[in-house]
C-alpha cells in the first residue's frame, strides 16, 4: 500500500468522524471505527471529493476498511491516470 494515499485516507476518515487521526490505524476497519452504513455512504463523497475520483455503487458496498478503502483508491487513480494519458488531445482552435 501507498504510505502517502493511506495517510491521506487517514485523514479524511478522522475529519469525517471527528477524531483525532491517531484513533484511524492503517489496518483499522470501518466496525473498528464505530461507522455504520450512513457513514461509510457520507465518508463515499468525501473520498470522492479529496480524491477526485468516483466510485462505483457495487464497489463501494465492499469496502469495509482502511486498507480496502486505499486499495480501491488505487485502482481507480491509475485508472484515471491511463485514461487521461490514452484519451485524444483535442485540437486548439485555429
Amino acid at each position: 500500500m501507498n504510505p502517502e494515499l493511506t495517510e491521506r485516507v487517514r485523514k479524511v476518515i478522522a475529519k469525517h468522524l471527528r477524531v483525532p487521526i491517531e484513533k484511524v490505524a492503517p489496518e483499522s476497519t470501518f466496525e473498528e471505527l464505530g461507522m455504520d452504513s450512513l457513514d461509510g455512504v457520507n465518508l463515499l463523497f468525501d473520498v470522492e471529493d479529496e480524491f477526485d475520483i468516483s466510485i462505483e455503487d457495487d464497489q463501494a458496498r465492499s469496502i469495509k476498511s482502511v486498507p480496502e478503502m486505499v486499495g480501491g483508491i488505487e485502482k481507480l487513480m491509475a485508472l484515471k491516470a491511463q485514461n487521461a494519458q490514452s484519451a485524444p488531445s483535442t485540437p486548439s482552435p485555429s
